[in-house]
């Protein structure tokens, strides 16, 4: 008698460039290929994807680089596939360019991306894919946070800004299509939730309802077996008080402000198409900050055309006083279709480096103090496992903040020798700062 042995798993190797909204839909893709392995090492693959990022000039590259990498690495017979946005934007160019990629798709084919693998076929959908509940999908990172996507496309009409042109208007999930997607998460052992969006303040404006995070904050409270949330990427003219004011009063979303401002002087507000005028601006990111144990976070721009020396000289006085918990700064770059482009009043590029380089300086003096203002204070976090920097320190983050980007805390005392448990809440006390890192005492498992 002949016994066949078990076919051999075909393996995939996902890359997901750009930001976690992107990361969503890498995970939507990853559970239409279940049937295969994945693996880390893109020679041993059969199937290789890079789901691709189109926002700037260096985004861009690294997304080019990276498929081009990946194509002189990969073994004969793979196939290799360019997906996301940089694939959308440019799919004409890039089809006659990139000769080394077997299949091309853009931002509207997740769902379907068994199928274009199996016809080996390029597609690219008039409509942009919406996550939903029914796309089961694979959660990369984490054993129990997940992001979830509240919408696509995007209403506001920034001079710097290319998504819509590429992304659409604003389309907003349903609030059924959320609350059963976190539940069924939840089911799977998650408990922290990111919520993500280009603009997720404006979530259900589409539909014609202005308080569309509210309803989501009660829905979400009334899940049994979430811990924690928080809401990314707020928008200034579509962020009320209100809105503020359920985050602040909530027991399940922490007390996370993330909005990204882009600058702070009236001129360039204006020029930028920001929608809201500097003094109203100043005031809403005021009323966040004096939310008890609140948590600040933004971005800014460098060097857009149109910056006058003063305006960036009252962005930096602002940044410095303000005390941002965390902020990023990218230094401009034209980017196609855009008002920004075609003003003739351009910054020239070393002074545009230059400033973005003050501007970060001042973003790492205010990133300091906030960490050195957690020394001494007892907060709760999540233990993730065993620190990359040595075997006898855990790695963790505070609750409050968002997974990968606002940091990593050490957890070198456990003279108690509490049991730990990874993935659950801790209470832990910051004992020192070590460079940019706060060491931590475990207190107590919550």
């Amino acid at each position: 008698m002949k016994f066949s042995e078990a076919k051999p798993k075909k393996k995939l190797h996902m890359v997901s460039l750009g930001c976690t909204k992107n990361l969503v839909d890498s995970e939507v893709m990853l559970g239409r290929l279940r049937d295969y392995e994945l693996t880390d090492d893109e020679t041993q693959a059969d199937l290789i994807i890079v789901n691709t990022c189109g926002f700037i000039d260096s985004a861009k590259e690294e997304s080019i680089n990276t498929t081009l990498t990946l194509h002189s690495e990969r073994k004969k017979d793979s196939v290799l596939v360019m997906a996301g946005c940089l694939s959308e934007r440019y799919k004409d160019d890039l089809q006659k360019e990139l000769s080394e990629i077997d299949i091309f798709t853009g931002v509207g084919d997740y769902d379907k991306i068994d199928k274009l693998v199996n016809e080996k076929r390029s597609n690219f959908s008039n409509e942009v894919f919406l996550a939903s509940d029914e796309n089961e999908r694979v959660i990369t990172g984490s054993n129990y946070h997940a992001y979830v996507k509240l919408s696509e496309g995007c209403n506001q009409v920034c001079s710097f800004c290319a998504i819509p042109s590429f992304k659409g208007k604003l389309h907003s999930r349903t609030l059924a299509s959320l609350v059963k997607e976190v539940s069924l998460l939840v089911k799977k052992g998650y408990k922290d939730f990111s919520f993500v969006s280009q603009d997720s303040s404006s979530y259900l404006r589409d539909l014609g309802q202005n308080d569309g995070l509210e309803q989501l904050i009660s829905e979400v409270e009334k899940i049994d077996g979430v811990k924690t949330a928080r809401i990314l990427y707020l928008y200034p003219s579509t962020t009320t008080t209100n809105l503020i004011d359920k985050i602040a009063n909530s027991k399940v979303f922490v007390n996370y402000f993330d909005m990204p401002l882009q600058h702070i002087s009236q001129n360039m507000l204006k020029i930028m198409k920001r929608g809201k005028g500097a003094e109203k601006l100043k005031e809403l990111m005021l009323y966040m900050k004096n939310v008890p144990n609140s948590f600040v976070r933004t971005t800014f721009i460098a060097g857009h055309p149109g910056e006058l020396e003063a305006d960036f000289e009252e962005l930096c006085n602002f940044v410095e006083e303000f005390g941002f918990d965390r902020a990023n700064v990218f230094s401009y770059s034209d980017e196609e279709g855009t008002v920004a482009e075609t003003r003739d009043d351009k910054i020239k590029q070393e002074l545009i480096d230059e400033r973005a380089e003050i501007l970060g300086d001042i973003i790492s003096q205010t990133t300091q103090q906030s960490l050195e203002n957690d020394i001494g204070k007892v907060f709760e976090v999540y233990i993730d496992g065993k620190s990359n920097e040595h075997e006898y320190l855990l790695s963790a983050r505070k609750t409050i903040w968002a997974p990968e980007i606002d940091g990593e805390i050490y957890i070198n005392d456990n003279e108690d020798e509490i049991d730990i448990v990874f993935g659950e809440i801790y209470e832990v006390e910051a004992t020192e700062l070590a460079g940019d890192k706060l060491l931590a005492k475990v207190l107590r498992k919550l």
